[in-house]
């Protein structure tokens, strides 16, 4: 198995100070990673410190800086960065949010070919299984509180406690796709 690389536009949308990079795309890591070199360039925030654990073991307070947008092909998102190492790594949840995989077959990240126009967002719950769930506006269904979402909500999932306002009109409903 070897390693994917790929072209990245990386933006300050607080500065709009832009930059490419060549970044290695990489299933296994969570989150974005830039060299200082990068988020000095684009003149990042620190917003918090983070420890993180390395593949060895070792622990590190790195920063976290941001926010960041990220674009590849026709897909964008924004995110945060932690600044370590010498080379950019896009993680597995910005690769999630960009609607983007890795076709190792080709060597090469490419735009999820399921939804080549728009990025796709899985909203999904744990239950049994996976069980998934599509947000969509239904006008001719009646309005619910959250209160009454929350009640409806699969046992097992995070409830919030003290919601119980009503939707804004034109918010998003939750509706089962199984």
């Amino acid at each position: 198995m070897g390693l994917v690389h790929a072209n990245l536009s990386l933006k300050n949308p607080r500065t709009g100070l832009e930059m490419t990079v060549r970044a290695m795309a990489d299933s296994g890591a969570l989150l974005m990673c830039i060299p200082l070199h990068v988020a000095l360039q684009l003149q990042l925030e620190e917003l918090e410190k983070r420890e993180v654990t390395l593949a060895d073991g070792n622990r590190h307070l790195v920063p976290y800086v941001g926010p960041l947008q990220v674009q590849f092909a026709n897909r964008r998102c924004y995110t945060g960065a932690l600044v370590l190492g010498d080379e950019t790594l896009l993680g597995a949840v910005p690769m999630e949010d960009l609607d983007v995989l890795i076709d190792m077959a080709r060597q090469q990240l490419i735009v999820n070919p399921e939804s080549p126009n728009i990025a796709v967002a899985p909203v999904k719950a744990t239950r049994h299984g996976n069980r998934g769930f599509r947000l969509r506006h239904s006008p001719s269904r009646p309005r619910r509180s959250l209160a009454e979402l929350l009640e409806a909500t699969p046992v097992g999932l995070h409830r919030v406690d003290g919601w119980d306002e009503m939707p804004a009109a034109g918010d998003e409903q939750c509706e089962s796709s199984s």
